[in-house]
């Protein structure tokens, strides 16, 4: 009785977190004129919600799924390299406004954005502590240079943006990408001691 109670629980378990991440991704998608009219929210707000969803589903993942993901996301030099790619496409003021014009590239920020945070957790939890430093430093120093390079921007940057949001994101992307730093260093140090 004991291993079925503890399997039932563990399936409910995933099933919780598969309907988490169907309610972050239908949020996101029926907000989304609301998300995608302001570059802060776009960013700041659409793609972290996209990320938490993927990380949702990797969560609900069977150990069977988690053990084949394994073989080809060595030391999670995979999973982490897609990460750091597919935040770094989106942040493209090119990207965005593609996003927002065209429905196809709408569901390819979704997609990548959902299957890169569905990598990011088991990819950080196989990877030594070096691997992890070099990529979060990696995608820290990435967003605060185009934090910095949307305020520095004189001129519009993307069709469908001001330089006013521009700015403003600009700076919201330096927080984050400081804040995620601190936040991995906290963490480590907590792991460490």
């Amino acid at each position: 009785m004991g291993p079925l109670v503890s399997r039932v629980i563990r399936t409910l378990s995933e099933c919780r977190l598969l309907a988490l991440a169907t309610i972050l991704v239908v949020v996101v998608a029926s907000l989304r004129q609301w998300l995608e009219a302001n570059m802060a929210r776009h960013m700041l707000v659409e793609f972290p919600l996209l990320l938490c969803a993927g990380a949702a589903v990797g969560a609900a993942l069977t150990p069977r799924h988690r053990a084949r993901r394994r073989s080809y996301n060595q030391y999670g030099l995979t999973g982490l390299a897609f990460l750091s790619l597919a935040i770094g496409f989106w942040m493209i003021p090119a990207a965005l406004d593609a996003a927002i014009a065209s429905p196809a590239m709408a569901a390819a920020k979704y997609a990548s954005l959902i299957v890169a945070g569905l990598a990011a957790p088991a990819s950080f939890q196989s990877a030594p502590l070096a691997v992890q430093a070099f990529f979060v430093g990696n995608v820290g120093w990435m967003t605060a240079t185009a934090g910095l390079l949307y305020q520095d921007a004189d001129r519009q940057l993307c069709l469908y943006y001001l330089v006013g949001m521009q700015s403003l994101t600009g700076r919201g992307l330096v927080v984050v990408s400081v804040a995620m730093v601190v936040a991995w260093c906290v963490a480590v140090s907590r792991r460490l001691a």
